[in-house]
């Protein structure tokens, strides 16, 4: 019998290809996550529509984020009663995945502790006036972007937003029952202002003003919750039959 010489084909994937597809996947991911911090949560379907991913593809990033805890899976509340099938699931940005997505900050611990320093020489109050210091420059140039506004709060309010989005702020304003809302979905300080809250009220205080109304804040990042929470009373608030 002759001898019968068996040839094995390999496939070579050049390490190019590879770096590129990671790449790739790493712009995409960033895209998710960048659409999770304008909207605080969006469903896979959602998410998928807007980046024009296919249900397998949005499914493979959003469990590649899961893994590497960038974002987190809650189940929504249903109205009505559910149908068969499983739990529909909202996806909003952990606290990693918010630092991934922005500069990291690397300098939040000689922050915290130089604002220890300053509290226990000259008190809290000085704190205070820290953090109005720090505030001066940002209200100033938010006070430029809003000057065609108007005198409306909500208008101010919706000025106000796309300036603190082009700051970084990721902030969107909205019309609810109770009068207006202004949502940031970021905060640059907030490992900082969890200890110090003067930086959070500094910041309150820039808002009240812009808008030209007293505010309230119901929720801070830096608190805890998925967004900084704003609202604007309903008495200033115009309404469709104004």
């Amino acid at each position: 019998m002759r001898n019968v010489g068996v040839v094995k084909n390999e496939v070579l994937i050049p390490v190019s290809a590879v770096a590129s597809a990671t790449a790739s996947d790493g712009r995409t991911r960033d895209r998710v996550a960048q659409l999770l911090l304008q909207k605080g949560a969006a469903t896979a379907a959602q998410l998928g529509a807007e980046l024009g991913l296919s249900p397998a593809a949005i499914r493979k990033h959003l469990d590649a984020m899961l893994g590497e805890s960038r974002v987190e899976a809650r189940e929504l509340r249903q109205d009505k009663p559910r149908g068969r099938g499983r739990p529909a699931k909202a996806f909003v940005l952990t606290p990693a995945g918010r630092e991934d997505l922005n500069n990291p900050h690397h300098y939040d611990g000689i922050a915290t502790a130089a604002l220890r320093w300053i509290a226990e020489h000259h008190g809290p109050a000085a704190i205070s006036a820290f953090a109005s210091s720090q505030v001066q420059a940002l209200e100033e140039r938010l006070q430029a972007a809003i000057l065609s506004a108007g005198p409306d709060p909500l208008a101010r309010a919706e000025a106000l937003a796309e300036a603190l989005t082009a700051e970084g702020y990721a902030a969107n304003a909205t019309t609810i029952a109770s009068g207006g809302q202004l949502c940031q979905h970021h905060c640059p300080v907030a490992h900082v202002a969890a200890e110090f809250p003067q930086l959070c009220d500094a910041e309150t205080e820039v808002i009240s003003r812009l808008i030209g109304t007293h505010v309230q804040r119901l929720a801070t990042i830096a608190h805890g919750d998925g967004v900084c929470t704003t609202h604007i009373p309903s008495s200033t608030v115009r309404t469709d039959n104004d």
